[in-house]
């Protein structure tokens, strides 16, 4: 029986506070559930608070800036060479602000693999109930 979902918590990450080389330590949680096989649900945690901020991101936009700049708008992905290992840069940006993120590339691309069994890439349609999404927006009118 296949997996319905795969998370990884505490993830090391760096938010890349600009300007200057500063950066602040934070940890990122990853969450991928058959119910939406086309998104991966981010959340960073800020030390000492606890607190989180969430994001939700394609699951392909992800698997793409681990090999080249991906993205447009709000969400933008890269791969970045650092000294320690290769890294994945992601920039978030709203209204209230832009954030740079960097994480290890192969913790990301560990993450995408797992997601692999639970719905292979290019399969994601199969696991959509339509029917219950119709029903959803019809409702809302």
């Amino acid at each position: 029986m296949r997996p319905s979902k795969v998370a990884i918590t505490g993830l090391p990450v760096q938010f890349l506070l600009a300007p200057g080389p500063m950066t602040l330590p934070l940890r990122m949680n990853l969450a991928y559930e058959l119910d939406d096989p086309y998104a991966v649900r981010v959340s960073f945690v800020y030390p000492d608070t606890g607190q989180t901020v969430e994001w939700i991101i394609g699951r392909d936009l992800l698997a793409a800036g681990l090999a080249e700049p991906a993205g447009e708008g709000d969400v933008r992905i890269w791969p970045a060479c650092t000294a320690a290992c290769p890294a994945v840069r992601i920039r978030l940006s709203s209204p209230a602000g832009t954030a740079l993120f960097e994480a290890q590339a192969e913790e990301i691309a560990a993450f995408l693999r797992a997601t692999e069994a639970v719905v292979p890439s290019g399969t994601e349609s199969r696991h959509v109930d339509t029917d219950a999404l119709l029903t959803h927006l019809l409702a809302e009118r």
